[in-house]
C-alpha cells in the first residue's frame, strides 16, 4: 500500500503563510507550498489527501484544557526543555482555541482521523518541529530560525540553512528541483518576510519526515498525551544525547557570527573544493601513481556549525571556528597499499605548500593501540599555481591518505560510533571488537603491500593471451603493464586506465609491439633521465616511461594528439630534460 506523508506548518490564522509538503512512499518531495486559507489547503492537497496518507500538522488539534498546559504538552517539556524545544501552553483560555483549534477544522475538512493511534489509512497526528528536529538530527539546542527580537537576517538565513542541510543529509529523503528553488529564496533574501515564507515550507518538509518516520519505523517515535486530551507525537530523544552547555551571553557571538559568515561564503567555498580536487587528481595522475579514488568537498554549514559548537571541559575547542576549523575545504585519496599512500605524501609534499602532516595511524601506533590510520595534510597552493587556481587562493585543504582497508574500518567505525547509537552496556564489547578489525585490517594490509613488492619484484614480460586478441593495434594494458613492472622494478603500479590511455600514444609514435618498445627504451639514459627530473616522490611506472618518451622524441612526443590536453606541462618538463640527454649506444 503506497502512502502519501504530508506535512503542514499551520498558521494559527489565515492572514499568515501555511506551509505544505508532500513525500511520496519513496521519500521523494512531490509538492512543497505556502497558502493562506483553509480552501486552499484543501485544493493545493487535493491529489494527495484522497488516498492513504498521514498528515502531521504543526498546531494543536485538540484542546480541552482550560489553563496551562495540556498533558501532552508537559510530557514533552520533560524531555526536550533542556534542549531549548519545550511547548508553549496550550488552553482554551487562550482566544485562539477557544472555539476549538484551526488545526482540528483543517483535519475535518481533509478527511482525516486525529487519533493517533486510530491506524486507519487516513490520519492526521499533531507534531512540533522543534522537538523533532532535535531527536533526528541529535542537535544539542534548537536552531535559532525563528524571528524574534535581537535575531538579524544573517543570523536566521545561516540558522535555517544548517536544518536545510540536515534534512539534505537525511538518507530516507530526496529533495529535488523544488528544493533547490526553497535554498536559492533563503540565501538571495533581502528581508526577513522571504524567509518566512521559505521556513514555513521548510517546516512543512520537517512535518512530512516526521510522518514517514512515524509509518516506516513506528518504533522510533514517541506519542505524548491521548487523543481525548491532546497528543504530540515525535522521533524518540535518544536515550544518550546530552544538550550543548549554556553559552555565556556576550556582545558578539563569534561562534554563530562565524557560521552566518561560512554560510555566506559557502558558494565560494565549494568552487575552491573543486579547484583543490581537480589540483590534486592532476598531480596524482601527472606522478602515474596509483590510487583508487579522490573525492572532495567543502564542509557543509550544518557540519561547520556542530563542529564549531563542541567544547572540552566547557570550553570551546575552536575557538576562532573560521581559522581554527581546517578541514572546511577536504580531499579524501584512498589507495591500494600502504606504499602508494607514502607516495601521495611524498608527491604533495614535494608540489604544493604542506603546513602540516600528521600520520594517524603512527599516532595511533605509538600509544599502543590499534585503530583509525589515515595520513593527513594540510596543503595550500604554492606561489606559482596561485595564478591558475582564483578560488583556492590563500585557503588551506586538508587532505586525507590512506588505504582501501583503512578507509572501510574508519567508515564503519564512524557509521557506528558517531550516527548510530552503541548501548552502553555493549560499549566495552564494541571497542575490542573494533581494536580486533583494526589489527586484522593492519595485517592484510601488510600482506598486499608484500605481494605488490613480490609482483613488481619479479615480473616478466608476457605473452599475448588469444582470448584477449582483438582488432585493436594498441599494446593492451595487460601487456604494457608486466613489461613496465620488469623495465621498471623499483616503481609502483599505475593506474589501470593510465596503461591504456599511454599505450594510444604509443601508437600514434607507431609503436605497436613490446619489442619496438623495448629497443625504443633502449635509447634512453634512464640515469640522465631521473637526475634531470629529480622525483622527489616515487614516480608510478607510466610516469617513468612518458618521461623516457618524451626524452627520446621531444617536440614530436609533446605534439601527439592524445597530449593536448597537457602541452604546456609536458613542454615544462621537457626543458627539465634540455640540452638533449645523451642516448645509450
Amino acid at each position: 500500500m503506497r502512502v502519501h506523508h504530508i506535512g503542514i506548518d499551520l498558521a494559527w490564522g489565515e492572514r499568515q503563510p501555511t506551509g505544505l509538503a508532500v513525500l511520496d512512499d519513496e521519500g521523494r518531495l512531490v509538492h512543497v507550498s505556502a497558502v493562506r486559507t483553509d480552501e486552499q489547503i484543501a485544493e493545493a492537497l487535493a491529489a494527495y489527501r484522497f488516498g492513504p496518507c498521514l498528515v502531521a500538522i504543526d498546531a494543536p488539534l485538540v484542546v480541552t484544557n482550560a489553563t496551562g498546559n495540556r498533558e501532552a504538552e508537559k510530557a514533552l517539556n520533560r524531555d526536550f526543555a533542556r534542549f531549548q524545544a519545550g511547548a508553549h501552553p496550550t488552553n482554551t483560555g487562550k482566544p485562539e482555541f477557544a472555539n476549538g483549534t484551526r488545526g482540528a477544522r483543517v483535519g475535518r475538512l481533509l478527511g482525516l482521523d486525529l487519533d493517533p493511534r486510530s491506524g486507519r489509512d487516513r490520519r492526521g497526528i499533531e507534531v512540533y518541529p522543534h522537538a523533532a528536529t532535535v531527536a533526528l538530527f541529535r542537535l544539542g539546542r534548537t536552531l535559532k530560525y525563528k524571528n524574534k527580537p535581537g535575531r538579524d537576517l544573517d543570523g536566521l538565513r545561516a540558522e535555517l540553512l544548517v536544518l536545510m542541510q540536515h534534512l539534505e543529509a537525511a538518507p530516507e529523503l530526496g529533495l529535488g528541483p523544488a528544493w533547490v528553488a526553497l535554498r536559492e529564496q533563503v540565501v538571495d533574501a533581502a528581508r526577513k518576510s522571504e524567509l518566512r515564507v521559505v521556513e514555513d515550507q521548510v517546516d512543512a518538509v520537517v512535518c512530512a519526515y516526521v510522518a514517514l518516520v512515524a509509518c516506516r519505523r513506528p518504533g522510533t517515535v514517541t506519542t505524548y498525551g491521548g487523543a481525548e486530551t491532546g497528543a504530540i507525537v515525535t522521533p524518540t530523544l535518544p536515550p544518550d544525547l546530552t544538550p550543548s552547555p549554556r553559552e555565556r551571553r556576550t556582545p558578539v557571538d563569534r561562534r554563530r557570527a562565524a557560521v552566518q559568515e561560512y554560510a555566506a561564503g559557502r558558494d565560494r567555498l565549494a568552487a575552491a573544493a573543486q579547484e583543490a580536487l581537480g589540483l590534486v587528481t592532476e598531480l596524482l595522475d601527472e606522478a602515474g601513481i596509483n590510487y583508487l579514488s579522490v573525492t572532495g568537498r567543502a564542509k557543509t554549514v550544518a557540519s561547520f556549525a556542530g563542529k564549531a559548537e563542541r567544547t572540552v571541559e566547557g570550553r570551546a575547542l575552536y575557538p576562532d571556528p573560521l581559522r581554527d576549523i581546517t578541514d572546511q575545504i577536504g580531499i579524501r585519496v584512498i589507495t591500494y597499499v600502504q606504499s602508494d599512500v607514502v607516495a601521495v605524501a611524498e608527491l604533495l609534499d614535494s608540489q604544493v605548500v604542506v603546513h602540516d602532516d600528521r600520520d594517524m595511524g603512527r599516532e595511533t601506533a605509538s600509544e599502543g593501540r590499534f585503530g583509525y590510520a589515515s595520513r593527513h595534510l594540510l596543503i595550500a597552493l604554492d606561489a606559482a599555481r596561485e595564478a591558475a587556481y582564483d578560488a583556492l587562493r590563500g585557503r588551506v585543504a586538508q587532505v586525507q591518505i590512506r588505504t582501501v582497508l583503512q578507509h572501510a574500518w574508519a567508515e564503519f567505525e564512524h557509521d557506528i560510533r558517531y550516527k548510530g547509537t552503541v548501548p552502553h552496556e555493549h560499549t566495552s564489547e564494541f571497542d575490542r571488537r573494533f581494536t580486533l578489525a583494526a589489527g586484522l585490517l593492519e595485517l592484510a594490509d601488510q600482506e598486499f603491500t608484500a605481494i605488490r613488492t613480490r609482483l613488481t619484484g619479479t615480473a616478466a614480460p608476457v605473452e599475448a593471451d588469444a582470448s584477449d586478441a582483438t582488432d585493436d593495434p594498441r599494446i593492451t594494458p595487460k601487456e604494457l603493464a608486466a613489461f613496465l613492472a620488469g623495465q621498471y622494478t623499483d616503481s609502483a603500479w599505475s593506474r589501470p586506465d593510465h596503461y591504456a590511455w599511454i599505450s594510444g600514444l604509443l601508437l600514434e609514435l607507431g609503436i605497436a609491439s613490446l619489442d619496438e618498445l623495448g629497443d625504443t627504451l633502449r635509447r634512453a639514459d634512464e640515469d640522465a633521465i631521473s637526475t634531470a627530473m629529480d622525483y622527489r616522490y616515487p614516480p608510478g611506472a607510466v610516469r617513468r616511461l612518458d618521461d623516457a618518451l618524451l626524452a627520446t622524441h621531444a617536440q614530436r612526443y609533446v605534439g601527439l594528439h592524445g597530449n593536448e590536453h597537457r602541452r604546456s606541462a609536458l613542454q615544462a618538463r621537457l626543458e627539465r630534460l634540455s640540452p638533449p640527454l645523451p642516448r645509450r649506444a
